[in-house]
C-alpha cells in the first residue's frame, strides 16, 4: 500500500517543478546577470555626441560601482541643447 510520500514522489507535478528549478538554475548559470551588457559611455567632445548618446550619458546607472552612478533622468522633452548643457555641467574628472 503506497504512502503519501510514495505518491508525492511519483507525481508528475513534483517532477515538473523539480525540472523547472533545474532549468532555471542552468539558464542563470549560462547567461548570468550580464546577458545584456551596458553600453560604454560615449567618448570625446560632447558637442559631437548624438542626442541618444547625450541621454544615455545622463541616465547612466552602473551596477558595479556606486561612484559611477549618474542617474540624472533626462526629460524626454528636452532639446539637444538642453541635454548638452546638462552634460557639460555634470562632466568632471574621474575620481582616483
Amino acid at each position: 500500500m503506497p504512502t503519501s510520500l510514495d505518491r508525492a514522489l511519483n507525481s508528475k507535478n513534483t517532477f515538473l517543478a523539480f525540472s523547472g528549478l533545474v532549468t532555471a538554475a542552468a539558464v542563470w548559470s549560462i547567461w548570468g546577470s550580464d546577458m545584456f551588457p551596458v553600453q560604454p559611455d560615449p567618448v570625446g567632445d560632447p558637442n559631437t555626441w548624438t542626442e541618444p548618446e547625450l541621454r544615455r550619458w545622463l541616465a547612466a546607472v552602473s551596477l558595479r560601482k556606486e561612484s559611477e552612478m549618474r542617474n540624472l533622468h533626462p526629460n524626454p522633452k528636452d532639446s539637444r541643447e538642453e541635454l548638452l548643457e546638462r552634460v557639460k555641467a555634470n562632466l568632471r574628472a574621474p575620481r582616483a
